[in-house]
């Protein structure tokens, strides 16, 4: 093996140049969640919280389980270490060799999965929505719609992987626009399917599965000029043997549940959820898009573009410059991540009126979507604290611990799911989904709590001065913002009188303010503009 490639000083990892690539990666996500809102609006507009929408969040949302992990989950975090290494110590046609081979095992591997999961359709929604097969005269026809559905819609699976295969190496090759950019091609499909060509069909449904079909094969069409621009097309090959490909399939091994944890936890949900009432698998969807627009945004941009660069740290044998860019990530984490999830939980009925309610769209829905909005927004912090805190680990092509961790985290969740479900029915409370969405928020701390110590018990994370100050400054300027909400926010009751434009506003001058609050309430107690700075070598001040 050659001998390691010193990096130039142009390609030192800095703060500026992270945050530079999070603002990229974060603006493409940010367009994408925004088009993703506006696609959720078009779904509960036209179809509302009904069986054809409990059926389809069904059949969307198993081919995307799997795709965690043959895709941006397992797959992306064991391939970008291993490609980062190789473009760090081997010559360029190694590195080639490397991509042929592990997009030709790939592609075979995916068709395999994929024709497997069309063919057993009826099984996959009978074990991940068992309550569909249980129809009362409600809900009679979910569990054969959900079928027929997931036939059309497994397939992204094979698409949307290729894709990830393809941001992969864009994004080790500092190039995080287009990976980022593609969810917008999804969207943008669902909206044109959903609003002008499902409704107009005899099968709505189907219709709208077909349109996932349709925007994965638009997705992957679309990356190809990009990869060819960035080192050329992959030229699929088996490569079963390829030591690189056999490195890669070992560290996805325990990846395939290590960084899956949270969509298990979430796919778990849905299966105590279709025992509810009609409605709870949709209420927990939209409340669940809302959480995911921060953790998208931010939380998974900064987790994007730190592994590529924690890799290549690892490559260069540089713990100390390890540790300090893991350190700086973490402080603007908590930075934007906790006053987000404090906006959450206080203005989640605010966002759902605003946003949802109209149409097919009541005001028990969007009650309901409420209290489990709340009780994600409880654990955004978690959630985002996960997706920075599992590239440390990955990056050093440590993949054993986080199935671990991932290990008692999935089962504390599923114990809660089970017991405050129950404790929610016996006490009578309303919207029992919702103590699904706070099992998988307290899970999400546990993970992160466990993740962070394994980290600072190997010495691998050291924490620089100054946490308890900031930690102290932070928590201060939330608990300020949340007062002046609290105050500002008018009575729920008020915001389904008004206007869509009144609404708006209203929504707009709250989330202002409080935005304003916090910043200026963090100057007032202290916070330095040059908290997130980096030292020399790549860490923070």
């Amino acid at each position: 093996m050659a001998a390691p490639i010193p990096e130039p000083p142009e390609q030192a990892v800095t703060a500026g140049r992270l945050l530079r690539s999070t603002s990229v990666v974060g603006a493409m996500t940010l367009l994408s969640r925004v088009l993703g809102m506006v696609r959720d609006i078009v779904f509960a507009r036209v179809f509302g919280a009904s069986i054809v929408m409990d059926a389809f969040f069904v059949a969307f949302k198993i081919p995307n389980i799997f795709r965690r992990f043959f895709a941006e989950g397992a797959f992306s975090q064991a391939f970008v270490p291993v490609l980062s290494e190789y473009e760090t110590r081997q010559s360029r046609a190694e590195v080639r060799e490397l991509v042929d081979r592990v997009a030709g095992t790939l592609a075979v591997v995916l068709f395999g999965v994929t024709l497997v999961g069309v063919i057993a359709a009826p099984v996959l929604v009978l074990v991940f929505a068992p309550g569909f097969i249980a129809a009362s005269a409600e809900d009679a026809g979910r569990y054969e719609l959900a079928t027929a559905m997931l036939r059309w819609t497994f397939p992204y699976l094979f698409f949307i992987s290729l894709v990830a295969l393809a941001g992969a190496i864009l994004n080790t090759r500092q190039r995080f626009a287009v990976p980022a950019f593609s969810p917008v091609l999804l969207n943008l499909m669902l909206i044109v399917f959903a609003a002008l060509v499902a409704p107009n069909t005899a099968q709505p449904g189907i219709t709208l599965a077909i349109g996932v079909f349709v925007a994965g094969l638009v997705q992957l069409v679309c990356m190809v000029p990009f990869l060819a621009g960035a080192g050329g097309i992959p030229r699929p090959r088996w490569g079963l043997a390829h030591d690189g490909v056999r490195r890669i399939l070992r560290l996805m091994a325990p990846a395939l549940f290590g960084s899956s944890v949270a969509q298990i936890s979430i796919l778990f949900d849905t299966l105590i959820a279709s025992f509810l009432v009609v409605g709870s698998i949709s209420w927990l969807y939209y409340s669940d898009r809302l959480m995911e627009f921060p953790l998208g945004v931010f939380g998974i941009a900064l987790a994007t573009v730190i592994l590529p660069s924690l890799s290549r740290q690892h490559a260069a044998a540089d713990p100390a410059a390890f540790s300090r860019t893991l350190d700086w990530a973490l402080r603007l984490v908590i930075l934007i991540a906790a006053p987000a999830a404090t906006g959450l939980c206080l203005l989640a009925g605010p966002m759902l009126a605003t946003i949802f309610y109209g149409g097919r769209f009541g005001i028990e829905d969007t009650e309901m979507a409420r209290l489990s909005l709340i009780a994600y927004g409880t654990g955004l912090l978690g959630f985002t604290l996960v997706k920075v805190l599992v590239p440390g680990y990955f990056a050093r092509q440590d993949t054993r611990s986080p199935v671990r961790i991932g290990v008692i985290a999935l089962g504390a969740n599923m114990a809660l799911n089970i017991a405050l479900v129950l404790g929610w029915l016996a006490m009578g409370w309303p919207g029992a989904h919702a103590a699904l969405a706070l099992a998988t928020s307290l899970s999400a701390f546990l993970n992160a709590g466990l993740l962070w110590r394994g980290l600072v018990r190997g010495g691998v994370l050291v924490p620089e001065p100054g946490w308890g100050r900031f930690l102290l400054r932070v928590g201060v300027a939330c608990g300020v913002m949340a007062l002046v909400l609290t105050e500002a926010t008018p009575a729920g009751t008020l915001w389904y009188g008004e206007t869509v434009l009144t609404r708006v506003t209203w929504l707009s001058g709250l989330i202002a303010a409080g935005a304003l609050t916090y910043f200026a309430t963090l100057v007032a107690v202290g916070m330095r503009s040059d908290v997130l700075r980096m030292k020399s070598g790549g860490g923070p001040l």
